[in-house]
């Protein structure tokens, strides 16, 4: 039985760890050309899909994040599919385009609640800060959200500490707690250590939601080993020329800690974000195999001198 924790300062329980879900769904048209699928290749099929939502519930992995922006609605769908008349919690992002409005919440709301088919909203993130999007005035219509029974809990994804300060002020005022910010957070991007986001997040009460978790899979070593990645990653600096080399040794670590544990580079690298105080990874999941893997890390504890190990072998990557 997987323990669950309060989101934030909100009365949701979510499990320490959570599944991405952005590559799922089955998108038509221009939507299959969207960043998610060709950074990452797109999903597995509808039949592995089910498998690792399958996977991930039985392993107490109940926690699934989408977004409306994900193959144009495609993910939620297939998400809202999959978690019908199941205990599933749903994390979902506003807004569906670039150039939204905090005016346009309400109907963008009503629309992910459609295609997930659902009446709330487990927790509903704000996936980007953007000029065109006043927080206050969006944290408002996020508190009627939550006034009006659509929304549990109210997140925030890739802000700055000063944004999150502003958020939580707002929120605040309405007697909402901001529950999480989504940021990009593993051994191979630190910086939320070091820009004020990872302090702001503990000092308010706000639980760190950390995505990309394995570094786009740099961190499982399948890469390292002759594997070729999908979509654009082969383009990315952590899988090609210095890049790749320097993140050698770090693999070469997680898997000697992994041996002492018997569990391999990937489950090692989520046990270190799951043993940061307020951090919950979410790693995707194509298939029952890397569902039931990440799970795994729920298994087991790093010791300190594990931990101490970790921090030393990927300072670099605090910058």
């Amino acid at each position: 039985m997987v323990e669950t924790k309060p989101l934030g300062r909100t009365d949701v329980q979510v499990p320490p760890l959570g599944v991405g879900t952005m590559t799922w769904g089955d998108p038509s048209g221009l939507s299959r050309y969207t960043p998610a699928k060709l950074a990452y290749g797109g999903a597995e099929g509808a039949d592995q899909e089910a498998a690792a939502f399958e996977a991930s519930m039985a392993a107490g992995v109940v926690l699934f994040d989408t977004a409306a922006m994900y193959s144009n609605g495609a993910s939620e769908k297939r998400l809202g599919e999959l978690a019908h008349g199941t205990q599933a919690l749903i994390a979902t992002k506003f807004p569906p385009g670039i150039r939204a409005t905090a005016a346009d919440l309400p109907g963008a709301l009503a629309a992910s609640l459609a295609r997930l088919g659902r009446d709330t909203i487990d927790l509903y993130q704000h996936h980007f800060p953007s000029r065109g999007v006043d927080i206050p005035t969006l944290m408002g219509l996020m508190a009627d959200a939550v006034d009006a029974g659509k929304v549990r809990a109210v997140g925030v994804s890739n802000y700055s500490a000063q944004q999150l300060r502003i958020a939580h002020a707002a929120l605040a005022e309405r007697g909402v707690p901001l529950a999480s910010n989504q940021v990009q957070y593993s051994l191979l991007h630190r910086k939320p250590e070091t820009d004020g986001v990872l302090d702001a997040c503990r000092e308010l009460g706000i639980t760190l939601i950390a995505y990309q978790p394995l570094a786009s899979g740099a961190l499982t070593g399948k890469y390292l080993a002759g594997g070729r990645p999908r979509g654009l990653r082969p383009l990315m600096p952590n899988f090609r020329g210095k890049g790749k080399q320097a993140v050698a040794p770090v693999v070469a670590l997680l898997k000697e800690i992994g041996q002492r544990h018997e569990h391999d580079a990937t489950q090692v690298a989520l046990r270190w974000l799951l043993q940061q105080d307020g951090v919950l990874p979410i790693p995707g999941a194509k298939n029952a195999a890397q569902a039931a893997g990440n799970a795994r890390a729920l298994t087991f504890t790093l010791s300190s001198d594990e931990l101490q190990a970790l921090d030393s072998a990927t300072r670099a990557w605090r910058k």
